[in-house]
């Protein structure tokens, strides 16, 4: 059994890790990798990659369930509270920020100088953690099959909960012919789908915020742009939020730290103050803590069944693929010319030289070579 860490241990991590968390959950779970196995040495790559394979099953922001699910197994419930706030708070308190500003001025600081050099450097720290997860989740010909196979319906874009499941009940089939053996899936956590609807609670317009950001964060799946979709229509549809300031959200939610789901503390700022910010923040992650408390228990469960294995072993699989996909997207998106391929080649070469660097620095490095090379 793996040893407990201290819960003040925990804070310190996940509260750096929130702060310099720039890049997207393919990044998130970079760092947390490098953190949490190469330079800790907290669990083992099998038992990252199983979190990272559970998961992707659940609705709700990978990168903070990560967080979560590290934070349960090394300091239970007050790990699994102590990883995911610390985690969510930085980019909270810095959205919040942005969203005063915002509101006071009408328009949002000059960042690009910055992102220019950030971007390419998060490829380099998410190509440095996929390696080593890639080489110890391909344990057969078969899952190498189920890698590619995965890897090139992703490029095409499809969604990537049908790819996860779609692995893993081929996984399922694969090895009921390979034993002969019929057998039936159990001790599988339901998956909760909320319709939800309030009433009069501090304003209508509060408990309102609530209940959609309640409701979104319990049904959805995939990237931070599937979230921009919902918003469109539960807020601008509706008249509660302007086209323009869910265009301005989703700016900062690409140019702040940590996960994009801070972006509706900006959203619940503008439409209702404080109060909207603290109630939209609170509803959309509350549901990341309920699943991750309810799935982690079973993980051992999962592993002890043969069958239930297979099935994991190629999420774990479809779960690589899908970050190496979405590390090919965001190359051809910010590596385009002279200056950002030297600055995505200098951060790809520390990665790999330094294996124990901090990846702050890599991003720091990268900010600052992409704020030099932008002047000229």
């Amino acid at each position: 059994m793996e040893a407990k860490v201290s819960i003040k241990k925990i804070i310190q991590l996940f509260l750096k890790l929130g702060f310099i968390g720039f890049g997207g959950p393919a990044a998130h779970i970079a760092m947390m990798q490098q953190e949490v196995v190469l330079k800790r040495k907290w669990m083992s790559e099998q038992h990252f990659l199983d979190l990272l394979g559970a998961t992707n099953l659940i609705p709700g922001p990978n990168s903070t369930e990560m967080a979560i699910h590290i934070g349960y197994e090394k300091g239970g419930w007050k790990g699994l509270l102590a990883a995911g706030l610390s985690f969510i708070l930085p980019a909270v308190f810095i959205t919040g920020i942005f969203a005063f500003l915002y509101q006071q001025y009408g328009q949002l600081p000059e960042v690009q100088p910055f992102i220019y050099g950030i971007k390419p450097a998060i490829i380099a720290v998410i190509i440095g953690a996929v390696y080593p997860l890639a080489r110890k989740s391909l344990k057969s010909l078969f899952l190498v099959i189920v890698g590619i196979g995965v890897l090139t319906a992703s490029l095409f874009n499809i969604n990537e909960i049908y790819l996860m499941f779609g692995a893993g009940l081929l996984a399922v089939v694969f090895y009921s012919l390979a034993s002969r053996k019929t057998s039936t899936l159990q001790n599988v956590a339901p998956f909760l789908f909320l319709q939800l609807s309030g009433s009069s609670l501090f304003s209508d317009t509060t408990i309102r915020l609530f209940f959609i950001f309640l409701k979104i964060g319990a049904i959805l799946y995939g990237s931070g742009y599937v979230l921009f979709a919902f918003l469109d229509t539960e807020l601008v549809a509706t008249g509660l939020l302007s086209r323009q300031q869910l265009t301005d959200a989703i700016a900062v939610g690409q140019f702040t730290p940590g996960p994009v789901f801070s972006s509706v503390t900006f959203i619940g700022y503008q439409i209702n103050g404080f109060m909207g910010a603290a109630v939209s923040t609170i509803a959309i992650f509350l549901p990341s803590f309920i699943f991750v408390a309810l799935l982690n228990p079973l993980m051992k469960k999962i592993r002890q069944s043969k069958m239930l294995s297979a099935f994991l072993d190629a999420v774990n699989v479809a779960s690589v693929a899908i970050i190496a996909s979405v590390c090919l997207a965001m190359g051809r998106e910010t590596i385009y010319d002279s200056d950002t391929v030297i600055i995505a080649l200098s951060s790809a070469f520390v990665v790999f030289r330094f294996k124990n660097i901090n990846s702050a620095l890599i991003v720091l490095g990268g900010a600052l070579l992409g704020f030099v090379l932008y002047q000229f």
